[in-house]
């Protein structure tokens, strides 16, 4: 199946911490052949170090409503709701053929019941919903994370979790590595997240080397 955009940075191999061999989730068989299948597709799925950190999050919530913005192929969803199998989440894709195979993988994993999956775009698709959420996964277009803050926010109960995905990007945020040029404004639109986050008097923010990089939010 091609899909209608580039999902990951190929040039450089994933960035790997150095907790990385220690933090490897543990993931029911048929969520791992459906992982392992997106992985060698070079479709976006979470780390294991995101996923770990996701569980060990998830399992002290227990959240009764998750929001995710960047369904992929669901394989995040399908974690968050092994962990918390009571919970609703709502999910959003763009990408038609993500959706579609997202919606395949719900029912055959026996989640669909648990899941609402929303086609469209992640920043109109939001301003629509009324619901609170005590659990959101941002993580989907990256230089759009600042736009969609306030909005999030809104969403957000008191004390829910932010957690917002692949933050240091490669380790150009960082400084670890170069900023390749065609990157550099997305870079610039990553840090001014860091930065609203980080000093956002509603929130409590850590910024966490964990996988590709990890803000957690707290709404205060």
């Amino acid at each position: 199946m091609e899909f209608s955009y580039a999902h990951k940075n190929t040039s450089c191999g994933e960035r790997q911490t150095a907790t990385a061999q220690f933090n490897v989730p543990r993931l029911s068989a048929q969520v791992q052949e459906l992982r392992l299948a997106a992985f060698e597709r070079e479709i976006p799925v979470s780390d294991d170090e995101t996923l770990c950190l996701l569980k060990t999050l998830l399992t002290a919530k227990q959240p009764q409503n998750i929001l995710e913005l960047g369904t992929a192929v669901g394989i995040s969803a399908a974690v968050m709701l092994s962990v918390c199998p009571n919970a609703k989440v709502t999910t959003i894709e763009r990408d038609e053929n993500f959706y579609s195979e997202a919606l395949k993988n719900f029912k055959s994993l026996g989640i669909s019941q648990s899941v609402t999956a929303i086609a469209g775009d992640a920043g109109e698709e939001i301003q629509k919903l009324d619901d609170k959420f005590d659990f959101i996964f941002l993580d989907c277009a990256k230089v759009q994370y600042v736009k969609y803050l306030p909005c999030l926010k809104q969403l957000l109960t008191k004390g829910g979790i932010l957690v917002a995905d692949d933050i240091l990007l490669f380790g150009y945020v960082t400084g670890e590595k170069e900023v390749p040029k065609k990157r550099k404004m997305l870079v610039e639109h990553v840090k001014e997240y860091i930065t609203a986050v980080t000093t956002d008097n509603e929130l409590q923010t850590t910024i966490l080397n964990v996988g590709n990089g990890v803000a957690l939010s707290v709404k205060l």
